[in-house]
């Protein structure tokens, strides 16, 4: 589906669309309450999905204030209307808030003015007040209309013809504050805000030994703020969901004065606007400055971060998640009867699912009634399991207890990088190291892979050494792609002269063979009989048994943000084609993936098999897409994507075949996909799924007794 061709892309629906026909009906959608980045994404999704089934599609602009005023409000919208739109902060549709729209009176406007249009399928993007909004109305639509009829408004015809309304909801919300979805619209990208302030920040505190107040939004929800201090490493973070104990003050002023003394030349504490007390009593920034200051005497400053969370372009994961949630609140419309209440589309692991949007409305307001009644352990546990799960991470991680509290395992588990850099490595290995060093065992760096395992590159890591490592890009570790089949002998040895009794190997496709060659190895070398894991971290995302891997996310953002400006540059001279070329092997995932974020007009990949006739057909629609408005067209194609179809190739046939109406230009993206500093995403899951990595470990060993070795049979590979 090419970004901006004047009509319906001309294809057969795909088999799981067969039953599904938008023909003769007619869909609205709105976004209200707070924007968020994505929401066009959202709105482009809803838009294109409801033409491609044959639906008519209306703009609904100033959410429900236009629903309420119509007229010029409503409008319905095309193909090209979303054209250039996935790369736009903000909604391009407008978001009011609507006193008129709580009135009975003010519905019963906004219901003439839906029938009159024959539109009774309702797509909102909004928040849980925008929701529960939404539901209101459909529950009355029926009473509404009997009234209109009996004002002489609208016909009993129409009354009969438009008797009920699907509503589907999708959360736009920077807060993720929603319960019954692991993330809204909005909160990835507000992350990326958060992270590249926090990024400039600590170079210029680092110069200075400074302690930073870093307020975020969050007024009833402090994901952002959890996230964002486990994606950044902060000394201490502030909560409305997990107030900090009774003698809060004085501990922080410990552990502050306890880093300095590590050489560590910045604190940062994270505060989210709504944090409080276990009394209730709100804790701002300005009073923890002054704590600080009067306690301590650190040079501190306050950054309070605001709107520049809301703003800013879209990052790729909620252009992806928007688009899918899009497409899926398209198909709930149309799959829509009249018994089936009000649903939201939620995102529960990497699946778009819908839910009774009354039922997560209720829960989202549940959280508040345990804050407001002091039940705080009650209130983490309705946020959810990622919630929970980010807290329980950033505690093991920020606090390390006495050495003398610690139960000594009497294990050492090492830890290698192999294959090559994925932005978010070191974030998994700083992990790794403070997991199981609060688990009790000694933890060893490997540095080089197992090129540097083989030569006994080997040293003993500790809780300081790894600190600030979140941030930095590549691995600090130091990769290589080399196998460890050539030096199993020098390995073994170094296994038994380090004494090693678990293995955590973090890296791409060489480091999941580089594993099945160690467990192979086993009959001959007793060395190998431990518990080895492997956690996956590669740009390309190749890696067999997980949807993700440690650097796809902070590639598919470099891919997206350059195809964005590679678009605005064509966007200036008329009718010109972008080829640009991803990385990923033979993975599709980048180019794929990216062509979804970026809007891009085919996307050609290896597991999807392609002929010359495709190409044509390609060249033809973008033929016809010179003649509308949106005079540029972007193709990604997978470096390995085919042999004989080469970028160059690609390029001189469009070149040939679009003489006269448009022009090429070719772009190798390269290595650029590999660098940079790893985004939130990135941060996040390379924390997390690295310590998740860590407790396997541990119940092994002590499955096994601290014996030191276990048969290869129960030890997972």
């Amino acid at each position: 589906m090419g970004d901006g061709s004047s009509s319906t892309p001309k294809t057969s629906f795909p088999k799981f669309l067969e039953h599904l026909s938008g023909a003769g009906k007619a869909i609205g959608v709105l976004t209200s309450g707070g924007d968020a980045q994505g929401m066009n994404a959202a709105v482009r999704a809803v838009v294109r999905m409801g033409i491609y089934t044959g639906a008519k599609v209306y703009f609904i602009y100033e959410g429900y204030q236009g629903m309420v005023d119509g007229g010029s409000n409503i409008v319905e919208a095309d193909w090209e209307s979303v054209s250039s739109i996935l790369q736009v902060g903000g909604t391009i549709i407008g978001s009011a808030r609507c006193k008129a729209f709580r009135t009975r009176e003010g519905r019963l406007k906004a219901a003439l003015n839906l029938v009159q249009l024959g539109i009774t399928n309702m797509c909102v993007i909004g928040g849980d007040g925008s929701l529960t909004g939404a539901n209101i109305f459909q529950e009355e639509w029926s009473g509404l209309l009997e009234e209109l009829a009996q004002n002489g408004k609208i016909s009993e015809e129409a009354v009969k013809m438009h008797g009920y309304l699907n509503v589907v909801g999708m959360v736009g919300s920077i807060d993720n504050d929603f319960c019954g979805t692991d993330m809204t619209i909005g909160t990835d990208s507000a992350l990326h805000r958060i992270i590249e302030v926090i990024d400039a920040i600590m170079t210029t505190a680092q110069s200075h030994q400074r302690t930073f107040v870093l307020e975020v939004m969050g007024r009833h929800c402090g994901y952002l703020a959890l996230v964002s201090a486990l994606a950044c490493g902060a000394d201490w973070v502030f909560l409305p969901e997990s107030p900090p104990e009774e003698g809060w003050e004085e501990n922080m002023c410990i552990k502050l004065s306890e880093n300095r003394a590590r050489k560590k030349r910045l604190n940062i504490i994270i505060v989210a606007e709504g944090a409080i007390d276990t009394q209730n009593k709100p804790i701002t920034s300005e009073k923890i400055k002054e704590l600080v200051v009067t306690q301590l005497g650190y040079d501190t400053r306050v950054t309070i971060l605001g709107h520049v969370q809301r703003g800013g372009t879209p990052s790729a994961f909620d252009r992806i998640l928007a688009s899918r949630m899009g497409v899926e609140a398209v198909i709930a419309l149309l799959e829509a009867t009249p018994e089936i209440p009000a649903c939201v589309v939620s995102l529960n692991g990497n699946h778009a699912v819908r839910l009774p949007l009354m039922e997560c409305v209720q829960m989202t307001q549940d959280v508040q009634k345990a804050m407001d009644g002091g039940r705080f352990k009650d209130a983490v546990k309705l946020r959810g399991r990622s919630f929970e799960g980010n807290l329980k991470t950033y505690k093991r991680l920020a606090i390390k207890l006495p050495d003398d509290q610690i139960p000594k395992s009497n294990c050492n588990v090492a830890v290698i990088n192999v294959g090559a850099p994925a932005a978010g490595m070191n974030a998994a290995v700083r992990s790794a190291v403070r997991v199981g060093i609060a688990e009790g065992h000694k933890m060893f760096a490997v540095y080089d892979g197992f090129d540097g395992f083989a030569k006994g590159h080997i040293k003993e890591i500790g809780w300081a050494d790894v600190g600030g490592w979140t941030g930095q890009g590549g691995s600090i570790l130091g990769t290589k792609r080399t196998l460890p089949g050539k030096y199993l002998e020098q390995i073994a040895e170094q296994i038994h002269v380090h004494n090693i009794n678990a293995l955590l190997i973090i890296g791409g496709f060489e480091a999941y063979l580089g594993l099945l060659e160690l467990s192979a190895a086993r009959e001959k070398h007793e060395e190998f009989c431990v518990p080895m894991v492997m956690v996956p971290a590669t740009v390309s995302n190749n890696v067999p048994g997980s949807d993700f891997s440690i650097g796809a996310d902070t590639a598919l953002n470099t891919i997206t943000d350059t195809c964005d400006r590679i678009k605005q540059s064509a966007s200036g001279t008329k009718r010109r084609v972008f080829i640009i070329e991803t990385m990923g092997g033979y993975c599709g995932y980048l180019a794929n993936m990216g062509g979804l974020a970026a809007g891009a007009d085919a996307a050609y990949i290896f597991e999807e098999p392609f002929d010359i006739r495709d190409l044509q057909s390609n060249v033809e629609h973008l033929t016809e897409k010179m003649k509308t408005t949106i005079q540029r067209g972007l193709v990604l194609r997978n470096e390995s994507c085919s042999e004989n179809y080469t970028t160059d190739f690609i390029y001189q046939l469009y070149s040939e075949e679009g003489k006269g109406v448009f022009d090429c230009r070719k772009n190798v993206l390269g290595h650029m996909q590999q660098g940079g500093a790893p985004s939130p995403f990135d941060r996040n899951f390379g924390t997390k799924i690295s310590a998740r990595a860590m407790e396997w470990i541990t119940t092994k060993l002590k499955g096994s007794q601290g014996k030191g070795t276990e048969s290869p049979r129960n030890s997972g590979g």
